[in-house]
């Protein structure tokens, strides 16, 4: 396989529609390409295949020891993170938390949900930066009042948050002893909030893991820490993504904001067209072969979702179109399906609705600012604007 293809992986030109045209390109040319670590799959069924296999696994111990990541608070979440656990103690903590991620589970929180994007709309004046006064504080609002924590910490959670979530990220090396600051910081805070959950029971997140009997305290701390890392970044990248896909499709916006009802639909399709993890790692533990090629243990294999997404699909951003959410990749698949991945839609649905209605002429008012597709392939920024209503 030496006349592969090459994902350009560190060219720092590689997102925005250069992104999309590269990795459409390779995945025109062959289902396999390389990168610097490894091979990257380009279509859904190979995708599949390494998220599914029980001889693949997140690579994040590795990575951790590459870089002598041996102790502390950084290893901690790395070595409790459900993300790197596999085998039975994966599939026993799964099975005790599941009920608390269900979609009948986000649901009732959606009083909360339209309540959060509400006010942090409300004080929105056209053009703006949507990412800091919108997309940001949405969601971090929505995942402290989901998890139990005061809404006036949603904040420096958010901040904790983003930092950890650097630890996936080329930068790593460059912000290791910040990183390594959040997480210690944010274990204290949540050992903190635990301990008041204990003596004020609440219905809550925390409140519904500490319930459960066979959970230590230990994986309670570790599984909320987990949720609010993996429930923050993603979540308003995701929503950035949008309304930077809407504002260019503007058609579509006004479909969305004449019916709401079509946003479920319109999640989908955000979610399909533009993941904001358009890569999934994972590394093998036992020697794998696949469509004639072999994969040596510890073989690092990149899942492109964006191309899987993409594939076999008609049409370009369309929240009309037939499509079968279940073929996209974006929240993973297998026993490592993203736990908040309910959630995040419940989210993202919410605030589609509600902004369409209210920002009619969705239009960009500058270029937006495109995050790395190596990490959580979000916008820095995203200058728009839209026609308000006058003042009273």
């Amino acid at each position: 396989m030496d006349d592969l293809p090459e994902l350009p992986y560190y060219d720092p030109e590689l997102r925005g529609p250069r992104f999309h045209e590269v990795v459409h390109a390779l995945a025109a040319e062959h289902w396999l390409a390389r990168f610097p670590l490894g091979y990257v799959v380009l279509d859904r069924e190979a995708g599949e295949f390494f998220l599914r296999s029980r001889s693949t696994t997140f690579p994040g111990r590795t990575v951790a020891e590459v870089f002598g990541v041996t102790g502390g608070p950084l290893r901690e979440e790395i070595d409790r993170n459900i993300l790197h656990i596999d085998g039975p103690q994966h599939g026993r903590l799964r099975g005790l938390v599941n009920h608390a991620f269900t979609p009948k589970a986000a649901d009732r929180w959606r009083p909360v949900i339209r309540e959060a994007i509400a006010e942090t709309f409300a004080p929105l004046v056209p053009p703006c930066d949507v990412v800091a006064e919108l997309c940001k504080p949405y969601p971090a609002r929505v995942v402290a009042t989901v998890v139990g924590a005061p809404v006036d910490d949603a904040h420096r959670l958010a901040e904790w948050s983003n930092w950890i979530q650097r630890q996936f990220s080329a930068d790593f090396v460059e912000h290791r002893e910040r990183i390594e600051q959040a997480c210690a910081e944010m274990y204290e805070y949540l050992w903190a909030l635990l301990a008041r959950r204990r003596a004020e029971p609440a219905d809550d997140l925390l409140g519904t893991l500490l319930a459960v009997p066979d959970l230590t305290d230990d994986e309670v701390v570790n599984l909320v820490l987990n949720v609010l890392v993996g429930g923050v970044d993603t979540t308003q990248s995701q929503l950035a993504q949008a309304l930077r896909l809407f504002a260019e499709h503007p058609d579509q916006w006004a479909l969305l904001a004449g019916d709401p009802s079509l946003a479920p639909r319109a999640v989908e399709e955000v979610l399909r067209h533009e993941p904001v993890t358009p890569f999934t790692a994972r590394i093998c533990t036992d020697d794998l072969s696949f469509r004639g090629v072999d994969f040596p243990r510890d073989t690092v294999v990149l899942v492109a979702s964006l191309a899987a997404n993409h594939e076999g699909v008609d049409g370009g951003f369309d929240i009309t179109a037939e499509r079968d959410a279940r073929r996209a990749l974006t929240f993973g698949a297998g026993i490592h399906y993203c736990l908040g991945a309910n959630l995040a839609r419940a989210e993202l649905q919410e605030s589609l609705a509600f902004l369409a209605p209210r920002m009619p002429g969705l239009a960009l008012a500058g270029e937006p600012g495109y995050d790395s597709p190596q990490g959580i392939y979000g916008l820095s920024s995203l200058p728009l604007r839209w026609d308000a209503p006058a003042p009273a």
